[in-house]
Order: C-alpha cells, then structure tokens, then sequence
C-alpha cells in the first residue's frame, strides 16, 4: 500500500484517479481550494484518509500546504494534478497571474518544499504544451500552454536533480491526460478518461515494467512514452525556468 497525495482532486481527473487508487488498497489524501470543495471530495471519495485545504493560488497557502504534508509524511507519490485554464489577472495573493501561480509555481513549490521527496511525482501536462513557449520570455506572464510546457521542464529538471537521500532517484514522470470530459474538458471532449486514469495509476504505483524501462523523467499519454515539444528537453532552459521561479517564489530547490 502506497501513501499518495493528490492536488485539484475535488472533482474531475483528480478525484476519479483518487477513487482509483483508493479501491486499489492505496492510502490516498486529497486536496481542495476552499473548505466548500473539500466537502466535495469528501463526497466523491469517502475512502480517502484526509483532504487537505489550500489554495494553490496563494504562494503563502502553498507554503503551508508543504507544512502540512511534511507533518503527514512521508509520502510513496505526489500527483500535481491541479490547473485552471482561465487566467484571472489579480486573483492571485499578491496580484499575480493565477493560472502561472497554479500551474507552474505550485507544484515547483511543492516538490522543493515536501522533505523528504516522495517516491514519485507526477505532473499533469497537456497536448497544448506543443503551443508553449519555450523561450521563458514571460514566465510570470504565462498562458495555459506555457503552464503546461513548464509542468514537462520541471519533472525533466527534478528527474535529473531529486536525489531521495542518498538512496537512489526520485521518479518524476508528465502526462497529457487528454482532452477529457470534465469541467474543464466540458462534456463532449472525444477522449477516454478512463485512459487518463490508467496512466495516473501506471504513474503513481511505478512498478510496472514499461515504468521502470523507461526511466525518469518522461512524458507519457495514454500509458505509454510519447516524445514532447523538442524545447521541453532542453537542459539549459530547464535550469532557466527553475532559477526563474526560485527568483518568483523565494523558494530555493533541493540541494
């Protein structure tokens, strides 16, 4: 049995993928913006063990929410799952971009905070990554599919620099779940969601044989390995793009 965290599980892909691993005996934690939405999750999966309340736009919640899991851990996986599509500027603690504040700098805080690292992180990505600009011209400034462009660079960055104490790598894997039917989906998106929960599931258990051939670091759709955006693979704008959110946030990564 695996202890897994979940961000953005209320409802949707993340709370499908909680049911999921829930039913396959793992102890799973979810997460929600507000204290309204952790009811939700409540609701949708009973079997969770707890539901932890922050919301990812505030740099300030994100630190606690780091807080909170170090207290709960350690962790077997943590899924940044969470994103918005809509970007609302000044909805953000400290008048920021919040979709950027989400999907990019929560998970980048979240996985340089959470000591000691989990077994495996997973960050969710999305095929319009392919439209991200790869350049980091405007991080701070960033649209959806630069956001999911981002979520590629940093489990390639972390694949290559978590080292869980000595103890060998940290497995980091992205995956494009789709265009799925959820609320951000919307009801008529073509694709299997089924599909995008098996992979989450491949991810997070990380046992299976296709997993551990194919190494960290990975972006994978429909559980097998797919090849990014050629930019995403770019050592050195990978480094750019995590001094650039050390430079946002203040948050240093893991030695």
């Amino acid at each position: 049995m695996s202890k897994i965290f979940i961000t953005g599980s209320s409802d949707g892909l993340g709370l499908l993928s909680a049911q999921a691993l829930a039913k396959r005996g793992h102890a799973v934690y979810l997460h929600a913006r507000n204290d309204s939405r952790a009811q939700d999750a409540r609701r949708g999966c009973p079997e969770a063990k707890d539901v932890l309340v922050a919301d990812l736009a505030s740099a300030d919640e994100t630190k606690r929410l780091a807080s909170q899991l170090n207290e709960k851990g350690p962790w077997d996986a943590i899924i940044h799952n969470a994103g918005i599509m809509t970007r609302r500027p000044g909805a953000a603690a400290g008048g920021g971009n919040e979709m950027f504040a989400v999907n990019t700098l929560a998970p980048y805080m979240l996985t340089c905070l959470v000591d000691p690292p989990p077994k495996r992180y997973v960050f969710l990505s999305s095929s319009m990554h392919q439209g991200g600009d790869a350049s980091l011209r405007d991080v701070e400034g960033s649209g959806y599919g630069d956001t999911k462009l981002h979520n590629i660079m940093l489990a390639k960055w972390f694949a290559r620099h978590l080292n869980n104490g000595g103890q060998g790598k940290v497995d980091c894997s992205s995956t494009d779940p789709g265009w799925v039917p959820t609320k951000m989906g919307g009801a008529g998106a073509p694709d299997d969601i089924e599909k995008s929960v098996a992979t989450y599931v491949l991810l997070t258990e990380g046992t299976a044989p296709a997993v551990k051939e194919a190494g960290s670091g990975q972006y994978w759709r429909d559980s097998r390995v797919k090849a990014p955006k050629a930019g995403a693979g770019d050592e050195a704008a990978q480094n750019r793009l995590v001094e650039l959110l050390k430079g946002v946030s203040g948050v240093s990564p893991p030695a």
